[in-house]
C-alpha cells in the first residue's frame, strides 16, 4: 500500500500538480445473514479506494479509482490534471501542513466467525421464542476491518487501522391480519461477549413491534410535548449539524453563520463530536483533507462552541477549521429519569421514529410519527397510526424541558431521551371524502 501511494503521489508531481494528496483504503468484510428463519449466506467482500488530488494555479482536480494497478494510476492521473485545468481557479483550495506521521490503531484486527455465528444464531432463536409475532425481515453481522492510508506533499504521512462488527436487524409484527410498520436498529462494537438483544435498543424496539399492530389515532390535534427517543435523535442532531458544515456556511444559508460562540440552545445541552472516545465503537482519526482528528464540543452548555468546516470551508469562509468532521456524537445526560419524563407530560407523543424530508433552510421540519405511541395525564396510553408532527428545529433547542438521566451506546452515538416543548402534532380526520390530513406542511 505504501508502494501504491507513493507511486500515485509522485506521477501526480510529475504530471504538473504543484501540491497533491492521496488517501488509499482497504477493506475487507465477513458477513453473516438470517434467511428464511436460518443463519445462512457468509461471505467475505474486499474493497480498494485510492483517491487522488491535484492542485495546480489555485485548481483543484480529484478522482477516485478501485484499480491501483500502475496503468489504472497513471489514467487517473492524467484525468486529475484535466479536471484541475478545466475548473476555475480558487485560492482556498490547499492541503493539510505537515504534522508528525503517525499510526492509529482500534478494535479487533480479525473476526471471531464461530462467536458471530452462535450470537446470531442465539438473537434469531430469542426473537422467536420471545416476540413470536414479530417477524425478522432483515438482519445482518459483519466485521469488518479496514486499513487507510493518507499522504501529500508537504510530507503528512498518517495510517489507521480500525477492525469492528456491526449488526442490523429490521423488523415487524403481524398479528391476525395486522401488522406493524417496520422499524430497526444497529449496533456497532469491538466485541461479541454479550448478546445484541442486550445491546443498544433491540429489547424494548421488539417489544413495541409486538404491541404496535394495534394502533388508534390520537384524539384531537394539538400544541404540546414530544419526547424523542435515542433511536430518533440522529433525525433532529443530524438535521442540527448540517447547519454547522461547509456547504450551509459557505452558500451563507445556515441558521448559525453568526452564532459562533452564542446561546443556540437551553443550557442543559452539552453535545460533543468524539471520534477518540472510549465509549464508542466506531472512530475515525484522520480527516479527509488531510488532519489528525481531536475530540471536540459543538455546543457546551447550551453555547455553540465549533462549526464542522473542513480547510477548504475555512478557507472560503474566514472561519475556524474544526478539529473533525463530526459524526460519533455524544449527549450530555440529565437529570430526569425517563420515568418521570412520562409522569410530567400532560399531553404528547414518544416519538420513536419519523419520516419526512429533509427540513429546509430555516429549520422548519414536518414528517410522520412512525411507531410512536400517545401520551396523556403522565401515563404512556397506545401506539398512534397517521400522526404528522411538524415544528422548527432551531426553537427545538430552545424549547428543550427535560434530559434524561438514560442513554443508549450504539456503539455509534451515546444519546438519551429529550422532551421537547411547542411541537404541532396533527392526526388524520374522516371528512365526506374519506382520510384527510389536517396538517400545513412546513416547506422542505
Amino acid at each position: 500500500m505504501k508502494s501504491i501511494i507513493q507511486f500515485a503521489q509522485n506521477s501526480l508531481l510529475e504530471a504538473g500538480a504543484e501540491k497533491v494528496q492521496c488517501s488509499l483504503e482497504k477493506s475487507e468484510k465477513h458477513e453473516l445473514n438470517v434467511s428464511s428463519g436460518e443463519v445462512s449466506l457468509l461471505r467475505t467482500t474486499f474493497d480498494t479506494k485510492l483517491t487522488m488530488t491535484g492542485i495546480l494555479n489555485n485548481q483543484k482536480g480529484q478522482v477516485t479509482i478501485n484499480k491501483v494497478d500502475e496503468i489504472s494510476i497513471l489514467d487517473a492521473v492524467s484525468q486529475v490534471i484535466e479536471f484541475a485545468e478545466s475548473t476555475q481557479p480558487d485560492p482556498a483550495n490547499d492541503i493539510a501542513e505537515k504534522q508528525t506521521p503517525k499510526n492509529f490503531h482500534s478494535g479487533p484486527v480479525s473476526p471471531n466467525l464461530d462467536k458471530m455465528y452462535f450470537r446470531l444464531n442465539e438473537f434469531k432463536d430469542y426473537v422467536k421464542e420471545h416476540y413470536p409475532t414479530t417477524i425478522l425481515r432483515e438482519t445482518r453481522l459483519n466485521f469488518t476491518k479496514s486499513k487507510a492510508l493518507f499522504s501529500n506533499s508537504n510530507g503528512v504521512d498518517f495510517c489507521s487501522n480500525h477492525g469492528a462488527y456491526s449488526f442490523v436487524a429490521m423488523f415487524s409484527s403481524k398479528k391476525d391480519l395486522k401488522t406493524s410498520s417496520f422499524n430497526y436498529t444497529a449496533a456497532i462494537t469491538n466485541d461479541l461477549d454479550r448478546p445484541f438483544i442486550e445491546r443498544s435498543s433491540f429489547r424494548r424496539l421488539l417489544g413495541q413491534s409486538s404491541e404496535q399492530t394495534e394502533t388508534r389515532s390520537i384524539p384531537e390535534n394539538f400544541v404540546g410535548n414530544i419526547i424523542v427517543t435515542p433511536e430518533c435523535m440522529d433525525d433532529i442532531i443530524g438535521g442540527i449539524t448540517k447547519y454547522l458544515h461547509d456547504h450551509s456556511l459557505i452558500t451563507g444559508t445556515s441558521v448559525y453563520k453568526d452564532k459562533l460562540d452564542k446561546a443556540i440552545a437551553v443550557p442543559s445541552l452539552t453535545l460533543h463530536s468524539a471520534p477518540l472516545s472510549d465509549e464508542l465503537a466506531i472512530k475515525y482519526f484522520v480527516t479527509s483533507d488531510g488532519f489528525e482528528v481531536q475530540n471536540s464540543t459543538l455546543i457546551d452548555h447550551g453555547v455553540l462552541r465549533s462549526f464542522l468546516l473542513g480547510l477548504y470551508a475555512s478557507n472560503k469562509t474566514g472561519l475556524p477549521k474544526a478539529v473533525n468532521e463530526g459524526g460519533c456524537l455524544i449527549i450530555e445526560p440529565g437529570d430526569t429519569s425517563f420515568e418521570e419524563m412520562i409522569k410530567s407530560t400532560d399531553k404528547g407523543i414518544l416519538l420513536c421514529r419519523i419520516s419526512g424530508g429533509q427540513p429546509s433552510d430555516n429549520g422548519d421540519f414536518s414528517g410522520v410519527a412512525k411507531n410512536s405511541y400517545y401520551i396523556e395525564n403522565g401515563q404512556i396510553q397506545y401506539p398512534i397510526s397517521e400522526t404528522m408532527v411538524n415544528g422548527n428545529l432551531v426553537e427545538m433547542l430552545n424549547n428543550i424541558n427535560q434530559i434524561s438521566k438514560e442513554r443508549v451506546n450504539s456503539g455509534y452515538s451515546l444519546y438519551p431521551w429529550i422532551k421537547f416543548d411547542g411541537l404541532t402534532v396533527s392526526g388524520e380526520r374522516k371528512g365526506e371524502d374519506g382520510p384527510q390530513s389536517e396538517l400545513s406542511v412546513s416547506p422542505l
